[in-house]
């Protein structure tokens, strides 16, 4: 169980990891971002990083929703190599009719229930999750709009990872709020617990998941057909 670790002080923040891609936001924050996902990171190589935007993407359910944003938060500090599954979670806007539950913050809420469930493996209290989300890293399969971006900075993640780029969202027409992450980690230098931002991770897998919705000429994710227009589990 790697609980016991979850709950342990996070010093290693005020050493940043060396690294010629890293830029250091504010001396009191050690907020960084990391351009080339391919460098191992925190100890964690790319594989790993791949292995887990392709959960991402399966946490979507099925292979071509429309608002294709999924999002898994794992435990790298215990002591599995590959790290452990801790929640998912999926745009689930339309179907609740809550406008704010993208991927990320569905998983956040996921992440909250199951470490409080006094049932579950985790039994914490809820000043114990607050002080795990700080050992957890976010993953999601595109860049996070500046609400879930602000989110994860306030859950104070070890890391927040991603794939699809706003700008290539944009690209494709999706509406956005243009505000790249990296802007929401500059602009929270007064909170605690600095997170590390990995961009770019596996867009070769996660672009499809988006590039069709508004291009007819592109074609559907895996396991998807067109019919009528748009892309169907085929």
């Amino acid at each position: 169980m790697w609980l016991p670790l979850l709950l342990q002080a996070v010093s290693f923040f005020s050493s940043p990891v060396l690294s010629h891609d890293d830029h250091h936001f504010h001396p009191r924050s050690q907020q960084t971002v990391v351009s080339d996902p391919t460098l191992s990171i925190n100890g964690i190589p790319f594989s790993t990083r791949a292995y887990w935007m392709r959960q991402a993407n399966l946490a979507l359910g099925k292979p071509c929703p429309f608002a294709a944003f999924g999002t898994v938060i794992v435990n790298h500090t215990g002591s599995s190599e590959l790290g452990e599954l801790v929640c998912t979670g999926a745009n689930s806007g339309s179907t609740t009719g809550n406008p704010t539950l993208h991927g990320e913050m569905s998983a956040i809420a996921n992440c909250t229930r199951i470490l409080t469930d006094p049932s579950g493996p985790y039994k914490l209290s809820p000043s114990e999750a607050s002080a795990a989300f700080p050992r957890l890293s976010l993953y999601t399969n595109a860049e996070s709009c500046p609400m879930c971006a602000s989110a994860i900075r306030w859950a104070g993640f070890r890391e927040y990872v991603y794939g699809t780029t706003i700008d290539a969202l944009v690209a494709k027409g999706w509406g956005q709020i243009r505000i790249p992450s990296v802007e929401v980690l500059r602009q929270s230098f007064d909170l605690p617990n600095p997170s590390r931002l990995v961009a770019g991770v596996l867009t070769n897998e996660t672009d499809p998941f988006f590039f069709w919705q508004y291009d007819p000429a592109y074609p559907c994710p895996k396991g998807c057909a067109r019919v009528g227009g748009t892309c169907q589990a085929a």
